[in-house]
């Protein structure tokens, strides 16, 4: 029998995460995640084969997970405890309470599989951490989740926006293409705008009305980076 140590069962529980976590893997990027070898990462999933895992190989392209099959819930350590409890009171800074509501639905999930003792930590934590509210007269936003389902469908979105100080409200068709988080502690999306045809920058807070539609639209060619890279120096949000 063949004895493998806790470092080596560690990584072939992580190959596996990633490997349901994602369409497609090289062996080059699990090396490289993981600190190893492009030749060790072949012997972990010879290994998850050998075992029964349907690993599923793309010749040329990667690795991934036969389609249907899911892995156990996962058992979260105790660090990764620690980690999902500090985003909680971070999450409560982006003032958006779309997101606020859906984190704290996972995170009740996320409590609900930890061991007794992990969980009697967790809550020692969550009862040991403040966040200075160093912007405390910010208006909350409503929509960040369903931009963010806008987005990933590519669906069109019709708002009603509040244009700066000026309180004239207009009305617009915008393609959502990313997200911006200020030092503002404000939410942006930045979005094609069909009105100004242009990408515009619109903060989540003065929006005031917002509905998806059945229209939708082609992927970006343009990549947030170098959006961010021609903007970052002159850029204000849409007014």
């Amino acid at each position: 029998m063949k004895f493998y140590d806790t470092t080596r069962i560690s990584r072939l529980t992580a190959i596996l995460t990633s490997l349901q976590g994602k369409k497609l893997v090289t062996a080059s990027e699990l090396a490289k995640k993981f600190s190893v070898s492009v030749r060790t990462i072949y012997r972990d999933l010879k290994t998850l084969e050998l075992a029964g895992i349907p690993v599923y190989t793309d010749e040329g392209k990667g690795y991934s997970l036969m389609d249907g099959y899911r892995l156990p819930p996962v058992m979260f350590t105790e660090h990764e405890a620690n980690t999902f409890i500090t985003i909680a009171h971070l999450i409560h800074k982006t003032r958006d309470t779309s997101l606020i509501e859906e984190y704290s639905t996972a995170l009740d999930k996320i409590k609900a599989v930890l061991r007794s003792g992990t969980k009697e930590k967790a809550a020692l934590l969550s009862q040991r951490i403040a966040i200075s509210p160093a912007f405390a007269t910010k208006n909350a936003s409503h929509s960040l989740t369903q931009i963010q389902a806008a987005l990933t469908d590519f669906k069109v979105l019709k708002i009603r926006y509040e244009r700066g100080n000026h309180k004239k409200i207009t009305e617009r068709e915008i393609e959502p293409f990313a997200f911006y988080y200020s030092l503002e502690e404000s939410w942006l999306v930045i979005a094609f705008c069909r009105l100004r045809k242009d990408f515009r920058m619109f903060r989540l807070d003065r929006i005031q009305s917002l509905a998806t539609t059945e229209k939708t639209f082609s992927p970006h060619e343009i990549t947030l980076a170098s959006y961010l890279e021609q903007k970052n120096k002159n850029y204000t949000p849409d007014k």
